[in-house]
């Protein structure tokens, strides 16, 4: 054992004097880069050793070489030989250190030095390195590609996997062997939409591989027709915070894709109690490990990860595993990695001992005395070595056939050349599967996808539910969510708007909108804007499209036509009733003395406004807007015409009584008839000049019924007679009714023995009342949705009770002496003109005296009216 140690601190000790570098000799020569170190605190290159991803990765390459130096089918009689280079995580690091690659093509200029004898010297020539493996981080890997590109070295990737790598324009001499995150940022989009997702939060590290990575996605989403949020970047707890209140208050379920570190994000998650509020889907970077979700499974069950797909290469572990402090000297590194693997400390010359940690024996085994597991990129470094190897051994076919080993065109090598037979090799790599490249250098995408799942299960753990190779193929029944339920959650910023539902986009967030209702008369013209209907048409119940508003018109079945019908009904049969009986007894007293001719008129009025029910509720027509227009105001003006004239009559006759025995003028029936009808012809003269400024024609008013609520739309037909022209047409009947009743008033005082004064004027003083109690029913309906029918119900009925008042105080009692009292259908006394002022005088007497009266009792007067 002493021996043993002896031994290895030699070996140790040179190598401390040595640049942190293994040298294996060969024919040709390959560069290494590996990350044996981590990053160094600050103005320290390198910290602590990296075990799997340094050097697991590193052997890797050289136990690569070894398989390809004993292979006697692939490059027999060349030796490959290699200079690998530790990259301590660092690009600027790194970049200093890759100079190594490309020292042997820098020409020096040695013209000036001689030795001490006059000779030039011999400078030993530096190894020429022909491609370079590695590097393993995307920004160290730009970083040497630049370099390399210049010197046309080509270079052969196992981890990098930044989108910005597929340029060949700017980096035409990289190469990898796994597959870009543009491929991976595809196969989480596929993932997305087959989840029936369309709203996301992405969480980038800084550096090129986080943001490279969500920039990839993004571009892939809105390619796909997947809208996302914009790139959130959230690296602290309060971030992670901010994200929450950020949220859209639609949001269901938050997806949240993890470029980096996602253990942090774990941790950020569950200190703010949000275990189960976020949905995970992570890329390669968390994969199927272990390490990141270590006491934080409850926060990470369910998610998603994607690993590109590998295999275990059991030669390697069986290499691995029997590497020994002994056996594996040109590892100047493995020292270290042997004391931090046994968590002990070997002796060396001038270093104290550590008292913490025991010695290492150097019989302790790999596997055995300590855990291993195969880095996940192990495959990939034998595979990139093997790429490298084909393409070296295809051109030695190529340029030197018939030669043993490297012949003069091959030395120096190509560069441009050997990457042209790099990109063409085509094998079956380490694992079975495919190695090639495509024309950017990049190797086909194969991916795994996986779900960690904790409940329902008897091994917690990450399970394959699915693959991707350029298309998506998942196991739906084999995937679970928080809590063991098998229903895919939602994932959505917004969900679908309903039909006739537009969208407002929230300002900033481009897959998120509020949904309002194309509300009113509005119809959806596009997903985003509403439109208002034609006046004529209203929005169909979706909302879609608009549909022609219905058209009514008032029903002889409506009950507001029922009652105005009955009502002329029973008017037309009592006044025909009186006509006829007036008719059949022409010569009777009471007829004659009721001023047949005036009667005759004016039972013809009174019919024709019962007749004008029929036509204010009948379908208008062009014929029907004649007589509307005709008749509404024609029936009024002739019988308040007649009544008019008949308390003129009365009222001239009294008032010239009182003057003289002389009688008035024009009191004759001829003349009264004259009077009647002149009067009526104003009324006929401003109708057939309406019939000529504007003839008569239907029109549909989609005006009068336009409710808020566009079902209840209707459009009306009707006659081109507006609310004002028709009362317009009333007007001059209403002057005619206005007048009589002043002159009904004058004549009250006239005996009733006399004449027909006070009927009249109890008549008159009726119809003011009901048409005081039209207007404010009329015009108090403008608001109402059945406007149209209260107003037609309430003229009609307002005439026919008119009407009825007339024919009841003027005629039915007539008619009821007549048929039921003929013994008083007599002839009385004739009365001249001369009684009639003698009525008049004592009436005026008795007027007088009444006036006189003071504080006194009024004394009852003798009835002197014979």
């Amino acid at each position: 054992l002493s021996h043993i140690l002896s031994t290895k601190q030699k070996t140790w000790a040179s190598s401390e004097t040595q640049p942190h570098s293994i040298k294996i000799e060969g024919d040709i020569t390959l560069g290494g880069l590996f990350p044996v170190h981590s990053r160094g605190p600050a103005g320290v290159p390198c910290g602590e050793i990296k075990k799997e991803k340094g050097i697991h990765r590193m052997e890797a390459m050289l136990y690569a070489l070894d398989q390809i130096n004993s292979d006697p089918d692939l490059l027999p009689n060349i030796t490959l030989g290699a200079r690998i280079l530790d990259t301590c995580s660092r690009d600027t690091y790194e970049l200093e250190q890759s100079l190594t690659f490309v020292q042997a093509l820098i020409q020096k200029d040695n013209s000036d030095v001689r030795c001490s004898n006059g000779e030039p010297p011999i400078i030993p020539k530096p190894e020429r390195v022909v491609g370079v493996i590695g590097a393993s981080a995307s920004s160290v890997s730009i970083m040497v590609a630049n370099v390399l590109r210049l010197f046309a070295i080509p270079q052969i990737s196992y981890a990098s996997t930044a989108p910005e790598l597929s340029d060949n324009n700017r980096y035409d001499f990289f190469s990898r062997v796994v597959p870009p995150d543009s491929f991976q940022a595809q196969a989480m989009v596929d993932i997305v939409k087959a989840m029936g997702w369309n709203y996301v939060s992405t969480l980038a590290s800084e550096g090129n591989y986080g943001e490279s990575g969500v920039d990839a996605f993004i571009q892939i989403s809105r390619e796909a027709a997947l809208k996302s949020a914009a790139i959130n970047r959230f690296l602290t707890i309060m971030d992670l915070i901010v994200l929450i209140f950020n949220e859209p208050a639609s949001c269901e379920v938050s997806d949240i894709f993890v470029f980096f570190d996602c253990r942090r994000v774990l941790e950020a998650a569950k200190r703010a109690n949000l275990t189960g509020h976020f949905l995970f889907v992570g890329s390669d970077s968390w994969g199927a490990k272990n390490s990141p979700i270590l006491n934080l499974e409850d926060v990470a069950e369910g998610a998603v990860t994607i690993l590109p797909k590998r295999a275990s290469i059991e030669g390697f572990d069986q290499y691995f595993t029997t590497r020994s402090l002994e056996n594996n000297r040109r590892n100047i590194w493995f020292a270290e990695f042997w004391e931090d693997d046994f968590k002990c400390k070997l002796t060396r010359p001038g270093i104290q001992g550590d008292s913490g940690l025991r010695k290492c024996t150097g019989e302790e085994q790999i596997s055995q005395d300590s855990v291993y597991e195969q880095e996940g990129k192990v495959q990939f470094v034998i595979d990139a070595v093997y790429a490298m190897a084909h393409a070296l051994h295809s051109m030695h076919m190529d340029l030197c056939p018939s030669s043993m080993g490297v012949c003069d065109k091959m030395d120096p090598v190509d560069g441009r050349m050997l990457l042209s037979y790099i990109r063409a090799v085509s094998f079956n790599g380490s694992a079975g599967t495919g190695v090639m490249f495509n024309e950017n250098g990049d190797a086909p995408g194969r991916y795994d996808i996986f779900q960690y799942q904790l409940s329902n299960t008897t091994i917690p753990g990450y399970k394959i539910i699915g693959q991707w190779t350029n298309h998506l193929r998942l196991s739906a029944e084999d995937m679970q969510w928080s809590g063991g339920d098998k229903l895919v959650p939602d994932s959505v910023c917004s969900f679908p708007c309903e039909s006739g539902e537009r969208k407002r986009m929230v300002k900033g967030v481009p897959c998120c909108w509020h949904c309002e209702l194309c509300d009113g008369y509005q119809y959806l013209l596009d997903e985003f804007n509403c439109d208002t209907c034609p006046f004529d048409m209203r929005p169909t119940s979706n909302r879609t499209g608009c549909r022609p508003t219905p058209i009514i018109k008032l029903e002889w079945s409506s009950p507001w036509a029922i009652i105005p019908v009955f009502l002329a009904v029973l008017g037309i049969l009592a006044t025909s009733g009186a006509i006829i009986t007036f008719i059949r007894f022409n010569d009777t007293p009471i007829v004659r003395a009721s001023g047949r001719e005036l009667s005759y008129v004016l039972l013809t009025g009174i019919f024709l406004i019962y007749l004008i029910t029929f036509l204010m509720i009948a379908e208008p027509s062009t014929g029907v807007c004649v007589f509307r227009r005709l008749f509404l105001g024609l029936g009024m003006s002739i019988s308040y015409s007649a009544m008019l004239t008949k308390t003129n009559r009365i009222y001239r006759i009294f008032e010239q009584g009182k003057k003289s025995v002389t009688p008035p003028k024009c009191i004759s029936p001829t003349s009264q008839l004259i009077i009647t009808f002149i009067l009526i012809s104003v009324q006929l003269l401003g109708i057939f000049i309406w019939f000529g400024v504007v003839p008569p024609h239907t029109t549909v008013d989609f005006d009068e019924l336009h409710p808020p609520n566009p079902e209840y739309a209707r459009g009306i037909l009707k006659c081109d007679m507006s609310d004002l022209s028709l009362i317009g047409c009333l007007s001059y009947s209403m002057v005619l009714m206005v007048t009589c009743t002043v002159y009904a008033i004058k004549s009250r005082g006239v005996p009733e023995t006399f004449n027909e004064a006070k009927p009249i004027g109890f008549t008159m003083y009726t119809t003011c009342i009901i048409w005081l109690a039209f207007v404010p029913i009329f015009f108090g309906t403008l608001q109402s949705t059945e406007k149209m029918f209260i107003q037609t119900t309430t003229l009609t009925v307002s005439m026919s009770l008119s009407a009825t008042v007339s024919l009841g105080m003027l005629y039915i009692p007539k008619v009821y002496v007549i048929i039921f009292h003929p013994e008083q259908n007599v002839q009385k006394r004739k009365r001249s003109f001369k009684a009639v002022v003698q009525a008049a005088t004592v009436s005026t007497h008795l007027s007088q005296k009444s006036s006189d009266k003071q504080n006194g009792e009024t004394k009852a007067e003798p009835d002197r009216s014979q």
